[in-house]
């Protein structure tokens, strides 16, 4: 009887050594396996960058570059017996939005850079005891179509021909509408800017006016995009072009604009553009612009 207890005590005591030694093992390899697992994925993050980086290269490269950008603008403003104002009782609420978009394809031996801009406004003013109801009426109305395209010479410079058309979208649509045509030399110092001078341009004016002609001239542009830390991109835009004969009232004209856009959340952030614009053949002797802030979204 006595053997038998000691048997069992025995037994029990191997069984419970046996199984403490692999619980001990198993924790030994699990801790190998999470650090060889740490390992791994520290490497997955290195390896993501630098296939972005590939496709990158491979977009520049094979294919077409596109995106899109928008911002809103609006504004509501009520007075109720607001003696100060200069209408005590009156609502009012404006809506400005712009919108671009491009199309680039670069390669080694060529590039192809295309874009869209629309800018749209309306404004409306409701001030109580005036006749009838007040509608919304049009401030902002610009359509700009770009397309340069490119032959390199070397790294940074290239045989380029422009055809860029300003006009009207939803009123008085080519009425005035401006046509430029142009070939020349395109410079590109750094990244994501581009600057085009074309001295051989021809600039069509369209529209009802018979005081303005069309005429041959130099057409200069520059464009640059820059995104800095904490995901403000800026984007500065002039073009402009020089007749070489002299008229009355001239065709010379410039535009300038000049957006920021503040990231926020998943695309949606705040959006500022502002433009300077001087075109005799749209108002004379005066110069434009427009300024919008508002929500801002990017594609």
């Amino acid at each position: 009887m006595k053997n038998s207890l000691l048997t069992l005590c025995l037994l029990v005591f191997c069984i419970v050594s046996g199984t403490a030694q692999s619980v001990e093992e198993f924790t030994a390899e699990k801790a190998t396996l999470a650090e060889q697992i740490a390992a791994l994925e520290g490497q997955i993050g290195p390896l993501q960058a630098r296939v972005g980086e590939i496709d990158k290269e491979l977009e520049i490269l094979g294919g077409w570059s596109t995106g899109t950008f928008g911002t809103l603008g609006f504004n509501l403003s009520s007075f109720d017996n607001w003696v100060k104002g200069a209408n005590p009782t009156s609502t009012s609420s404006t809506v400005l939005a712009a919108f671009s978009g491009f199309a680039n394809k670069t390669t080694t031996g060529y590039f192809w850079r295309n874009s869209a801009n629309i800018n749209l406004g309306w404004q409306k003013l409701d001030i109580e005891g005036s006749e009838g109801s007040a509608d919304f009426e049009k401030i902002a109305d610009v359509l700009k179509i770009t397309s340069l395209y490119g032959k390199r010479i070397n790294d940074k410079l290239a045989l380029s021909a422009l055809g860029e058309f300003n006009s009207a979208l939803l009123e008085n649509f080519n009425n005035p509408g401006i046509l430029d045509l142009g070939v020349g030399f395109t410079w590109t110092p750094i990244e994501n800017a581009v600057v085009v001078i074309h001295p051989l341009n021809y600039h069509w004016v369209f529209g009802d006016n018979p005081d303005f002609s069309s005429a041959l001239g130099a057409k200069i542009v520059a464009d640059y995009t820059r995104t800095f830390d904490g995901g403000i991109t800026w984007r500065t835009n002039l073009t402009s072009f020089f007749p070489y004969s002299s008229q009355d009232p001239s065709l010379f004209e410039y535009t300038w604009t000049n957006g920021l856009a503040f990231s926020a959340w998943k695309g949606i952030g705040v959006g500022i553009e502002y433009a300077i614009r001087r075109a005799d053949v749209e108002i004379l002797d005066t110069t434009q612009n427009y300024l919008i802030v508002g929500l801002s979204y990017a594609l």
